[in-house]
């Protein structure tokens, strides 16, 4: 008998290579300054603006308990005034902050803007703070935090940013910063620098 061979089945077509499918990693996110201001629909604010003081930020409450706005405040100042905003009373970066605005209070006030401090810290915390760092300016409480959203110092969803703002007494915004408490401060000195002071001795003549 003559044998078959069998012949070997032709080997199977290659398989098509597989596409590589790249996946392009998310952009980093950009990292927020530390202090930074996290923006609200308030807080469009920038320096040069008008604010309308008449119904801008709210009500208020000095450490004292006396009821008042900003637009009271701005009207009892002689030039304008000041607000240095600060997250908490009694804590040590606060603490410093009230003592750099206490310490330098006559030069700081010396072409006539008013300063307060502000945060959302109720009356009595705010009274003892102020008596124990011997302040010679009102704090104000923010406590439904209204005034410190509107120019954009609230933190999301609780807090405050640390920062601050000027406007004169027509409702310009003069500074508009967050920053440290020897940054705030620095940026009064600064405004205060660049405003003419009028001598009256000069306008005798």
């Amino acid at each position: 008998m003559v044998e078959l061979r069998k012949r070997k089945a032709p080997p199977p077509p290659p398989l098509p290579a597989k596409k590589r499918t790249t996946t392009k990693a998310p952009a980093p996110k950009p990292k927020q300054t530390e202090g930074a201001a996290s923006p609200s629909l308030e807080s469009a604010l920038k320096v040069g603006d008008i604010v309308n003081l008449e119904d801008f930020g709210g009500d208020l409450e000095t450490n004292d308990g006396t009821k008042t706005t900003l637009k009271a405040l701005v009207e009892d100042s002689e030039s304008g005034i000041v607000l240095f905003t600060y997250p908490k009373a009694s804590t040590p970066g606060c603490t410093k902050q009230v003592c750099l605005f206490r310490d330098g209070y006559d030069k700081l006030t010396s072409t006539g803007l008013a300063i307060y401090g502000l945060s959302a810290d109720s009356p009595k915390a705010n009274t003892t703070f102020k008596t124990k760092q011997n302040l010679p300016y009102l704090l104000l409480c923010d406590t439904s935090s209204t005034l410190i959203g509107a120019i954009g110092f609230k933190k999301s969803p609780r807090g405050t940013t640390r920062g601050v703002f000027a406007v004169d007494k027509a409702g310009k915004v003069l500074i508009l910063q967050p920053g440290g408490p020897d940054a705030t401060v620095e940026a009064v000195r600064q405004l205060i620098l660049s405003t003419p002071r009028v001598d009256q001795d000069a306008t005798a003549e």
